[in-house]
């Protein structure tokens, strides 16, 4: 049967319909020692939340520095399985990925991960669980998100970073083209199980590393936890266990409340506000090959943009000082060669950090700084003179110690 003319017509016109629909997330942050000790039903009950007559079936990816921190950790998550084993059942022995970057900057781990799902048949009703730093956490999370469109997926964050920033967060990704997490989801997790007793193992260096995040948020968020971590530097310096787990946990809460209230959970507009001295850290960690710890290079970030709020005029002279007398007492160094690397251009490299951040949010340029000791605010154009004073001060500090 033929269309008449007039359907003709009507076909031919232009029309819209908006589909529209909301989806609510909704899942765990818990903390907790011993984890995978058998009488801990934390990730038992994690695990059983949605169907608690099923047995689950679960794979597990953990990091190389997971396991030289902690040499039994793979017996212990084997024998965790074997005791819950009406209800858990792990396909395969907990796999060992790199840690720290080099994991987030080769695809081929991704396409490991990726085969390792595929050849024990994991389903979306499975569970993939990431036992690692931030680096491992995100690769997992990219692969958990993208393989079957979306299997439930678990974070145990073993690092402070992990712990009190990246691991509570809907970020995941890797790095490709030498831009730090060109490919990534916003995909929120399925539950964190935050376990204290990983952060007593952690080296040195990566205990400090992580604290920069809560000196971040609490500049731009919370004067008095600000005040709390200077009151408690000296504390920090020896990670004083109650301290650390105090600055972890309202560090989490802070970066949580952010992505539940802050507006914006995907970053759809052209800001990133809990990212305050990451300009210039992510092009940093790109600079020193990842050198750097990221918590490291966002040290130097906060210092080099508190600086840069005094020039401005934005923050009172002196609390850069504050500032930085704080993030050294906690055992960070505020300074990198790197600093000073031109382009060929004769241009200072790290400027790049403000394009590199402007294409990676889209839209406008979006740089949060400081206006007091508690309190971000958002500008849309930096000063390259200023910048380079910033630098030039952070570089006299250290040739002063």
């Amino acid at each position: 049967m033929s269309l008449s003319q007039q359907q003709r017509v009507e076909y031919r016109t232009t029309s819209t319909s908006w589909q529209e629909f909301d989806v609510s997330y909704r899942f765990p942050v818990s903390f907790t020692h011993g984890l995978f000790e058998p009488d801990n039903q934390l990730l038992l009950d994690t695990v059983n939340q949605i169907e608690t007559d099923k047995r689950h079936r679960l794979v597990v990816f953990i990091d190389e520095g997971v396991l030289l921190a902690q040499p039994l950790i793979l017996q212990k998550i084997t024998q965790y399985a074997m005791t819950h084993a009406e209800y858990l059942d792990l396909v395969t022995e907990p796999v060992r990925m790199e840690a720290g970057e080099k994991l987030k900057s080769d695809l081929h781990y991704v396409e490991k991960m990726q085969k390792v799902i595929f050849d024990h048949h994991i389903d979306r009703h499975s569970f993939v669980i990431g036992v690692g730093g931030g680096a491992l956490l995100d690769a997992v999370g990219l692969v958990a998100a993208t393989s079957h469109r979306g299997i439930r997926h678990i974070r145990v964050p073993t690092t402070v970073l992990s712990q009190n920033d990246s691991g509570v967060g809907v970020k995941n990704g890797v790095n490709l083209f030498g831009q730090k997490n060109y490919i990534g989801t916003f995909t929120p997790p399925f539950a964190v199980l935050n376990d204290f007793d990983f952060i007593r193992s952690l080296p040195q260096r990566d205990k400090i590393s992580g604290m920069a995040e809560a000196v971040k948020v609490a500049l731009i968020r919370d004067a008095v936890f600000y005040r709390w971590l200077e009151q408690n530097a000296n504390a920090l310096s020896v990670f004083d266990d109650s301290s650390m787990q105090y600055m972890i946990r309202r560090c989490a809460e802070l970066h949580m409340h952010q992505i539940a209230h802050g507006g914006d959970p995907f970053e759809f507009g052209s800001a990133r506000p809990l990212d305050f001295g990451h300009w210039s850290a992510h092009r940093l960690e790109t600079l020193t090959r990842y050198h750097l710890r990221h918590g490291e290079a966002v040290a130097i970030g906060i210092a080099l943009d508190a600086h840069y709020s005094v020039l401005a005029g934005l923050l009172e002279a002196g609390c850069e000082e504050r500032i930085c007398f704080l993030l050294e007492q906690i055992g960070f160094k505020l300074w990198h060669p790197s600093l000073l690397t031109e382009n060929a251009a004769g241009t200072l490299d790290v400027i790049q950090g403000l394009s590199d951040f402007r294409e990676h949010l889209g839209g406008d340029l979006t740089v949060t700084l400081l206006s007091s000791l508690g309190q971000g605010v958002e500008v849309h154009d930096m000063n390259t003179a200023w910048v380079a004073e910033s630098i030039n001060c952070l570089q006299q500090r250290y040739k002063s110690q």
